[in-house]
């Protein structure tokens, strides 16, 4: 019994065989592979309690991971207590949140609710506005036609028949057009015809004699009108000028017509008698007798050939134009041939004129602007070929004002004399260019009589006649006493004049050319600055330019600039005072004076620099020195002290220049100094490019040692402060470059240059390799030739390897910059 209780050894291996099945089997189901239909039978078997079996290992297996399940949320937990904390957190602001969006989206609703309420009232306020507009807008072309229709019914009631039918023809040609669409424009038009017959009448004269007589008369007409509209400029000007009004171009607009009111319209033109021969002025009325005119133009419409008169009317004055605008071939001679061509045509326009506004037809407006129009150019071409043969100012001036006369004459008539005005400008253009050419020889005249010294004045009487004649100011300059010198010389007051004067002489032409007062102003300031900037500029330019002008005075003429600078200001109150124009007004031009003088001053203070610069080039041509010397002469060479004695006695001049101001001082004292850093420069550049001329090919120790002595006079002369104001060295640094070559080779420092070479700290920064490799090669070759290096005699191979190495290396160097280049 006890055998059989105890199990088998194959018992016990099936035993496991089931357990290792059991295990594969939850894998293979924790694995998710399928299918599991095989796994699933494996369990299966004919084993009596196999599922059961199977279940425990699968709840034991459950068991397992939800131990391991419950172990990681013990860890996970505090974190998502943390996340569910935050997240309740954060609802309570998502409701805060959802409420103001809530809240906004209602306002704005609400909002906009009001906005297209208030669009909507806009668009129909807009239609409503341009319905008005439109209603408006009809009316207006309306209007005057009822007017004129209106003035018509009146013309007809008080039997002014001439007047009715000039207003027929303006409703006909002008208004009726305008509104034909119009049911009462249609009764408008079929009245008017039948008015038109019931004013016509019958009179006839000889169109011919008409036409002769007002041929004979147009010259003594046309002097009549130009005499009238003279005498009444004046006397609006006067009457003008005593209430302080500006006069501008349309001053004869409001001439007086008197052409309608009586049953015979003629030319009422009214004269101031002449009180010293008491002659009576006599109107185109009655010089020529008008009625034939009249007549003839009833009876040809009457009879239906109204066109054929008026065609026949102006093709005869077609011609008669042609003669009168035919110029004498001498009449640019005198004033009196141009009083007499202009007198001509005023007489023939006046005529026209006359037709035009007492008859109805046989002159049209656009007819008289067509002949005015050819007239016109041919008066311009004739006055452009005239004037340019006029050379004295004194003549052009009086053509102007007699075109200025003829063109008010003819605007009075309802003439456009716009072109005349503009032929008036390049008169007045031409003008200024016979001005401008008499100023330059003034201002050259100025030049050449000017001592450019300070103008003294012994007394007060001569000072007050000096500021009389020129704006100065320098409270320093009025404490001294008696004698003393002012700043400028002879010529800036006599210019100041000058210039004054241009102005007056250019005022006289911009005077009546019907331009307001800003428009003369404004051309007064361009005219004196084509003088500043054309013609002084010139002759500045030019004086500066002159061989005879030394250095003192170009000096001078930098200080006369600068006061002339500062006159420009009370030029332009000058200007402004004879004008009546503010200068705060914002169309002032101003004037140019600035850049002018200031030009000026660079081109004095660059031929200071240029004349400098040339002397130097001078002294160093003379310089001779003999490059192969063994050893120094011990003293500097001579040319270079003359230079130098020759620099130190020029800066002298310029510091001791009159300066009785700061701004003088500081003026003369700037220019010294940029001077003198110039001078340093350009003798610093000239000596270097001694040393590195390619003509020299040798180059001794010694030459070297006498060069250096001659650079430390150069360096004593920069150090001894020859123009007062420079700050500490900088003077000195001009010869910087050729101070550190000359060290280099003096003290043969050649490892502490190749070494250093590229640092910002090195002792010969300045010692480009080029240079230093030029040199000494040039040395080298001297060395071969004279053997330099006799003190050096037991090492004398050793120094010839050390140069052979030092100018491989200078060569690295170069080579290096050009390809990094």
């Amino acid at each position: 019994m006890a055998r059989k209780s105890r199990p088998n050894m194959s018992e016990m291996y099936l035993e496991e065989n089931k357990d290792q099945i059991y295990e594969n089997a939850l894998a293979e189901i924790e694995s998710f592979e399928l299918p599991l239909g095989t796994t699933l039978r494996s369990v299966y078997d004919d084993q009596p309690n196999a599922h059961q079996r199977f279940m425990e290992k699968l709840d034991a297996c459950i068991r397992n991971h939800d131990r391991e399940i419950e172990k990681m949320c013990n860890f996970h937990h505090q974190g998502f207590v943390d996340a569910i904390t935050e997240l309740l957190k954060v609802r309570a602001d998502a409701e805060k949140l959802k409420v103001q969006v809530t809240d906004t989206n209602r306002r704005l609703q609400d909002a906009g609710k009001e906005v297209i309420a208030q669009t909507e009232e806009i668009i129909r306020c807009r239609v409503q506005q341009r319905n008005i507009t439109t209603v408006v807008e009809k009316l207006q072309l309306c209007l005057p036609v009822l007017e004129m229709y209106s003035k018509l019914k009146e013309q007809m009631k008080v039997k002014r028949y001439y007047s009715a039918l000039k207003t027929m023809e303006q409703l006909e040609n002008l208004y009726l057009p305008r509104v034909s669409q119009y049911r009462f424009c249609q009764i408008m038009i079929e009245n008017l015809p039948k008015l038109r017959e019931e004013i016509k009448e019958i009179s006839m004269s000889d169109l011919k004699d008409f036409l002769e007589s007002i041929r004979k008369h147009s010259d003594r007409i046309g002097e009549t009108a130009m005499k009238q509209a003279q005498q009444q400029k004046t006397f609006s000007t006067t009457l003008q000028k005593h209430h302080n009004v500006n006069y501008g171009r349309n001053m004869h607009l409001g001439r007086s017509r008197i052409l309608e009111s009586r049953n015979e319209m003629t030319l009422k033109r009214t004269f101031e008698e002449d009180d010293e021969h008491d002659e009576e002025v006599l109107t185109a009325q009655d010089l020529v007798d008008f009625s034939p005119v009249y007549r003839c133009l009833h009876i040809y419409s009457v009879l239906g050939d109204g066109e054929i008169f008026e065609n026949y009317y102006r093709k005869q004055r077609r011609k008669q134009a042609r003669l009168v605008l035919q110029p004498q071939s001498s009449m640019h001679e005198t004033v009196e041939g141009y009083r007499r061509y202009f007198s001509q045509i005023v007489g023939f326009f006046v005529v026209e004129d006359h037709i035009l506004h007492v008859t109805q037809g046989l002159v049209t407006r656009t007819y008289t602007d067509e002949l005015w129009n050819m007239a016109l150019s041919k008066i311009i071409a004739v006055l452009r070929t005239h004037s340019s043969y006029c050379n004295d100012p004194d003549l052009v001036l009086e053509l102007k004002n007699l075109i200025v006369v003829f063109a008010d004459t003819l605007q009075g008539y309802g003439f456009p004399v716009n072109r005349l005005f503009d032929l008036l400008f390049e008169i007045r253009d031409q003008y200024n260019e016979t001005l401008l050419k008499k100023w330059s020889g003034l201002f050259r005249d100025i030049f050449e009589a000017d001592n450019y010294s300070p103008i003294p004045v012994a007394n007060e009487e001569e000072y007050k006649i000096v500021i009389s004649k020129f704006p100065f100011q320098d409270s320093e300059l009025d404490k001294q006493c008696f004698p003393k010198k002012l700043p400028m010389s002879q010529s800036v007051p006599q210019i100041y004049i000058q210039v004054k004067e241009f102005i007056y002489a250019s005022l006289k032409f911009s005077e009546s050319l019907h331009r307001s007062s800003t428009e003369i102003d404004d051309m007064l300031r361009k005219s004196t600055n084509l003088l500043l900037t054309r013609t002084l500029s010139s002759c500045l330019q030019n004086l500066i330019k002159k061989p005879h002008i030394g250095l003192t005075e170009l000096v001078q003429i930098i200080i006369n600039t600068t006061h002339l600078e500062l006159a420009c200001k009370y030029l332009e109150d000058f200007i402004s005072n004879i004008t009546n124009i503010s200068q705060v007004t914002v169309h002032t031009a101003r004037l140019y004076g600035l850049s002018t003088f200031k030009d000026a001053r660079h081109a004095a203070e660059g031929e200071i620099y240029t004349k400098l610069n040339q002397k130097i080039d001078e002294f160093i041509q003379i310089a001779d020195y003999d490059w192969t010397m063994s050893e120094s002469d011990g003293r500097a060479s001579g040319y270079l002290m003359d230079l130098i004695n020759f620099l130190r006695s020029t800066f002298q001049v310029f510091t001791h220049l009159p300066n009785n101001n700061n701004d003088h001082a500081a003026m003369s004292g700037k220019v010294a100094q940029t001077a003198c850093m110039s001078a340093c420069q350009h003798l610093s550049t000239s000596l270097m490019q001694m040393l590195l001329d390619t003509e020299l090919k040798q180059i001794s120790m010694g030459a070297i040692q006498q060069f250096n002595l001659d650079v430390i006079q150069c360096e004593l002369f920069a150090s001894s402060e020859p123009v007062p104001g420079f700050q500490g060295d900088t003077l000195q640094l001009a010869f910087i470059d050729l101070r550190q070559l000359l060290d280099l080779f003096m003290v043969w420092d050649w490892s502490t240059y190749l070494a250093d070479y590229g640092q910002a700290t090195s002792k010969y920064l300045r010692v480009n390799p080029s240079t230093a490799l030029t040199l000494l090669e040039k040395m080298r070759d001297s060395s071969k030739k004279n053997n330099i290096f006799a003190q050096f005699r037991k090492n004398d191979r050793d120094k010839q390897k050390l140069i052979e190495t030092v100018v491989k290396q200078l060569r690295s160097l170069v080579n290096g910059m050009s390809q990094h280049t």
